[in-house]
């Protein structure tokens, strides 16, 4: 007797399986196995006994199929008992659909459909799908969250990268295990006498003159530790500066990593040298006249530029006396300058007029800075000449033909014509330019009105009465 496997399945008359074994096979075999007739009426079910997670589903058997499957999955069934009905089905074909039961319980099942002996009778193989329904969300739930933490890795590395080369400090990074450089800023690439790419990577300990590795990197753990020790001083092999290491030591991803801070010796006294030196020059030999008060606005000190202004001989003759002696308004333009520089903490543009000694006037501009970083404190001014721009800005006759003219000055004048006479356009526009001026020197003085009436040129009676014109009496609550 031949007992090769295939002699099994071979045999005409199909396998020998007793009829008793043949439901515990196909129960079996598949999770779901459903007969069915070619309307859609189920015959029988039966569930794998090995998959208790579907449960019992007696209840499908003599019922329409199509009540327990979801709509999208309808389709996929008729097209399959369609043909099974025309007798077109010659091959085994799968197809995947969704029941459901008690309206809340769904899950997905790929089956086979198989013929039988009766044209009108299908054997529907079911698999229960969840398991790889389950596994997919997962995977889809996991690069979810792996994008996600590609996107915050990015992010932070990003505003590391631009925290690194915004810092005005030179930082380095060395690993401690190897000694080398893991990453450095621009700075600290600077210091170093190379540049960024080339020291990535390259043993710390190199860059210095008679310096060893292992040594050189316990050192600096050992000052990173040591809360009450200096810096370290060593001197670069490429450029043979003496500088100092300030070593700072962190874990990260479970690796030591050192944080070093370099400071070339005397950067900062040499920056601010220099500056202190040009910061002289421009007060000595600037154009622009230079006066520094205390915080009443007495004058204690002033360059040449503004002695040349108001004609006094010796800086002598003007220490000691307010800075609002010099101004055509006096004290009105110094509070207006003080109260705006010490509120905002500088004034930008200020016009009036500055009185020499001798009577003499000139138009001037002038900027108010608040000194309150100083120990002296008090007030800077600087002030500048502008009497001969008057020229240019205020011409002796009207504006000849083809002169230059604003887009939206030309555009809201436009706009007039023709809803008005001449006479009432050129009026309109004018109310509009006083009531400007004078909501400007308002607020300028702090709604003074004495001060604004003075800053105007006009009695106080007159600025009431303009001030009652447009609306402005009541300004700020006053």
């Amino acid at each position: 007797m031949n007992t090769r496997g295939t002699d099994f399945w071979d045999q005409p008359a199909g396998p020998p399986i007793a009829p008793e074994h043949f439901n515990d096979i196909v129960a079996t075999a598949a999770d779901l196995a459903i007969v069915l007739d070619t309307s859609g009426l189920v015959r029988s079910v039966i569930t794998n006994p090995l998959n208790p997670s579907l449960g019992r589903l007696d209840h499908w058997k003599d019922r329409d199929i199509r009540e327990f499957m979801a709509e999208d999955s309808l389709s996929k069934l008729e097209a399959q008992l369609e043909a099974y009905r025309g007798g077109k089905k010659n091959k085994v074909e799968a197809i995947e659909v969704n029941h459901y039961d008690n309206a809340s319980w769904e899950f997905p099942i790929r089956y086979t459909l198989h013929k039988t002996g009766r044209d009108d009778i299908i054997l529907m193989l079911g698999r229960d799908l969840r398991p790889i329904a389950e596994l997919q969300h997962r995977l889809v739930k996991a690069q979810l969250a792996l994008e996600k933490d590609y996107e915050t890795h990015r992010d932070y590395e990003t505003r590391y990268r631009v925290i690194m080369e915004a810092a005005r400090d030179a930082l380095i990074l060395v690993d401690v295990n190897s000694g080398r450089i893991t990453d450095l800023n621009t700075a600290a690439a600077q210091a170093l006498g190379g540049t960024a790419d080339s020291l990535t990577g390259a043993t710390f300990a190199t860059e210095f003159e008679g310096k060893r590795r292992v040594e050189f990197i316990e050192t600096l753990v050992a000052r990173a530790g040591d809360s009450i020790g200096g810096p370290m001083i060593v001197t670069t092999k490429r450029q043979n500066k003496s500088v100092s290491l300030y070593p700072s030591l962190f874990r990260a991803a479970g690796d030591n990593t050192l944080l070093c801070r370099i400071e070339v010796d005397g950067t900062s006294e040499v920056i601010a040298a220099e500056l202190s030196e040009a910061m002289a020059i421009l007060y000595q030999h600037g154009a622009d006249a230079i006066v520094f008060t205390d915080n009443h606005g007495t004058i204690k000190s002033a360059n040449d530029a503004f002695l040349g202004l108001c004609d006094a001989a010796r800086l002598s003759d003007i220490r000691g006396k307010s800075l609002s002696e010099f101004l055509i308004r006096g004290s009105v333009d110094m509070k207006v300058l003080i109260d705006n520089a010490s509120r905002a903490g500088k004034m930008r543009v200020y016009s009036t007029r500055l009185e020499g000694s001798y009577g003499s006037q000139l138009s001037v501009e002038i900027s108010a800075t608040h000194m309150m970083g100083q120990s002296m404190g008090g007030f800077a001014f600087v002030i500048r000449d502008t009497s001969r721009m008057e020229v240019v800005r205020e011409p002796s006759s009207p504006l000849p033909a083809g002169a230059p003219v604003g887009d939206d000055a030309m555009r809201n004048v436009m706009d007039l014509v023709g809803s008005a006479p001449l006479k009432e356009i050129v009026a309109a526009t004018t109310d509009v330019v006083e009531k400007m001026c004078i909501e400007t020197a308002v607020e300028l003085t702090d709604n003074n009105r004495v001060a604004a009436a003075e800053m105007l040129g006009l009695s106080r009676q007159s600025l009431y009465v303009k001030l009652r014109k447009y609306g402005l009496l009541n300004k700020n609550g006053q």
